[in-house]
């Protein structure tokens, strides 16, 4: 049944253009189902929950203060998308737990960039590697998600640049867009995510009080549109993160049952048809997921 499951899925996947990385894994028992859930993808926004983490840890060792204001430049993107300071267009001052708020939320590039200028990425990489959490490497700011082909042509022209991104990968994960390029991004994989969801919601060796914090605001995360609609009901908490760059469409999240039950959930995808807007690749990698889920929770 799971074999013949899986063959659907794949195909599924196939059909409608896309290539994942999809991990579920239910967090009490251990049990997993997952399609190349070991496959780096260059994880775009997915990387500020562990920026939110690695923040919220110095705060609690008293090496930042929460309410210290920080200035933040307007980020003075009219292109679609960004959001909260992105679009600010005078100075701000803003406090770190607001930024975090912004940052994890809003998934606002701005206040994210302001938090790395207190947190570098490699301070981030290292706090990952101290809690044992080797899949997930902090590279670049996230101002470079916003210098990209898509920047540099006009709006009617979107199309060639998730061209380029579509045709100009390698085998070996490489790209000719250093943004995607696994070896020069900020990445990860699907089973690195579920693992850190992991430490999250049954914090081990991180704080149990930073963990409450992060999972707060993956609660209040306002980008619903991709995964959300499979796993948010009535009987059930869906908190999450998503991520987005050009053909890249990526969340990640844990479902809570009113049973008990509770399962992380890891998509990262990569699209073959060359458009910015798909409802359709939302849909299905939302289907996706959640059949893996109904398969582990039966």
């Amino acid at each position: 049944m799971t074999t013949q499951l899986m063959s659907r899925l794949r195909q599924s996947l196939d059909d409608g253009g896309l290539h994942g990385s999809f991990l579920v894994r239910d967090l009490d028992t251990g049990e997993e189902l997952g399609i190349e859930p070991d496959l780096q993808f260059p994880a775009a926004s997915l990387v500020k929950i562990p920026l939110a983490l690695t923040t919220l840890d110095r705060i609690r060792r008293g090496e930042l203060d929460g309410a210290h204001p920080v200035q933040v430049q307007p980020g003075r993107l009219d292109i679609p998308g960004p959001t909260g300071l992105s679009k600010f267009r005078h100075p701000a001052s803003v406090a770190i737990d607001d930024l975090l708020y912004l940052s994890v939320c809003l998934s606002d590039n701005t206040a994210s960039d302001a938090l790395l200028g207190l947190t570098p990425p490699a301070a981030v990489t290292a706090f990952l590697r101290e809690h044992d959490h080797p899949g997930i490497v902090v590279r670049h700011r996230f101002s470079d998600l916003s210098d990209t082909p898509a920047e540099r042509l006009d709006a009617d022209e979107g199309h060639l640049a998730h061209s380029l991104a579509i045709a100009a990968g390698t085998a070996g994960r490489g790209h000719s867009i250093p943004q995607l390029d696994v070896s020069r991004a900020n990445s990860g994989s699907a089973r690195a995510f579920v693992q850190l969801l992991q430490a999250i919601w049954r914090p081990k060796s991180i704080d149990p009080e930073v963990a409450e914090r992060v999972r707060d605001l993956l609660a209040n995360n306002l980008l619903r549109h991709r995964l959300t609609p499979d796993f948010a009901s009535d009987a059930a908490r869906w908190s999450s993160k998503t991520g987005t760059l050009l053909n890249l469409r990526h969340e990640v999240g844990v479902v809570e049952h009113a049973d008990g039950q509770a399962f992380a959930v890891a998509v990262l995808t990569e699209s073959r048809v060359a458009a910015g807007i798909q409802p359709a690749a939302e849909a299905l990698m939302g289907a996706v997921a959640r059949q893996l889920r109904d398969q582990l929770r039966r």
